[in-house]
């Protein structure tokens, strides 16, 4: 889309420099809400952009290209709000999505714990009720744009269920604590949040308790893994480009670098990560414009692929660029960082293969939750 290209020309410079300070400028996210960035698929009804899947894949491709950081805030906007639309009342949706959509509030998705990483499951932060009000106390870790949310999407237990609620970060009782120096998303303002006896109202629960992990958080982490999964894309798309245009043009011992044989190989074997890619993520694009039953499948595939690529195009990169590549605020040092974090956020690449497999097996009639609780029972 025009602006989200606008505005990742407007910014390519100054993302070392965000990233090496461990911030992205209040006035960039701004930029990108009124750009209509942070509503791309959110009706227009409720104050977004109304786009397709693909247009919303572009966007997070073109800023992904650039900033991986500034893609990762328009994907946990659109996992909260993703989540609203699908599963919030017609009163919390008029509430909520207008304010998100337009970039008048920042979200953020708060989800891990100590304990509950991939087994979300394990969760132990409480919601209990009280009178017209929920409380909830617990911890949560590694959330991104954390620092600067106006609204956290919580998952918790409420009477030992599942259960997913809207809290704002001015609530007495919330507090972060900013991460800092981790792998990659250096400017991604994640922060760790406690939350101490918070009280929220009842109409804050969004779903009623015991959809939260399957059905509110399985969404969001659904379109989380779309939008990262384009994202790699873009990362990949723009070292293998730098990575083309150093050996072209780069001499050593009077000879240009894509004379080597090998250095062209390694070209050769980018460009095809890339397309692969970036084909995955249309057809995850397809799936989910057509509703289809298996747009959830294909977006695991998509970003399994993309993250894929994007390590080892970016690994590629680095080696291709010998040291300028290894420089740290370089757009492939960058870049190389953030694509191994690509491969664990919103679900590692093992976890990935084990449902990419299970689904080829359930063609040919093995099921593997199944045996895995008959498994159980007999023992």
């Amino acid at each position: 889309m025009a602006d989200a290209t606008a505005l990742a020309a407007s910014v390519r410079e100054a993302a070392a420099d965000w990233d090496r300070d461990g911030e992205l400028p209040g006035s960039v996210r701004t930029a990108a809400a009124r750009a209509g960035l942070l509503g791309v698929g959110v009706p227009a009804a409720h104050g977004g952009r109304d786009g397709t899947p693909a247009e919303l894949g572009e966007v997070c491709a073109r800023l992904g290209g650039v900033c991986s950081a500034l893609r990762a805030l328009v994907t946990v906007q659109d996992m909260v709000t993703a989540a609203l639309l699908r599963w919030g009342t017609p009163a919390q949706r008029a509430r909520w999505l207008p304010t998100l959509a337009r970039g008048e509030r920042f979200a953020a998705f708060a989800a891990t714990e100590r304990d509950a990483g991939t087994e979300l499951s394990a969760v132990t932060t409480s919601v209990t009720e009280h009178g017209d009000e929920l409380e909830i106390t617990g911890s949560k870790r590694w959330v991104t744009f954390g620092r600067t949310a106006d609204v956290f999407l919580v998952l918790g237990t409420a009477h030992g269920r599942p259960a997913a609620v809207l809290v704002e970060a001015g609530r007495p009782g919330v507090r972060t604590e900013p991460v800092q120096g981790q792998l990659g998303l250096r400017a991604a303002g994640v922060a760790h949040l406690g939350l101490d006896r918070v009280r929220v109202p009842r109409d804050h629960l969004l779903a009623p308790a015991g959809l939260g992990l399957s059905h509110v958080v399985g969404t969001a982490l659904d379109h989380g893994r779309f939008t990262v999964a384009w994202g790699c894309v873009g990362m990949a798309e723009a070292c293998l480009d730098a990575a083309a245009a150093h050996a072209a043009r780069r001499g050593q011992g009077g000879t240009v670098l894509a004379e080597h044989e090998v250095v062209r190989a390694l070209l050769g074997r980018g460009a095809v990560d890339v397309a692969a890619a970036r084909e995955l993520c249309a057809r995850a694009a397809r799936s989910r414009a057509g509703r289809l039953p298996e747009a959830v499948a294909d977006t695991v595939v998509a970003k399994y692929a993309a993250a894929g690529a994007a390590v080892r195009v970016t690994g590629g990169a680095v080696q291709t660029l010998g040291a300028a590549g290894c420089a740290p605020d370089s757009l492939v040092g960058r870049f190389f960082r953030d694509a191994k974090v690509m491969e664990l956020i919103e679900g590692s690449a093992h976890v990935a293969e084990l449902h990419i497999a299970d689904r080829l097996l359930r063609r040919h009639g093995f099921n593997a939750a199944a045996r895995g609780a008959r498994r159980e029972v007999r023992t």
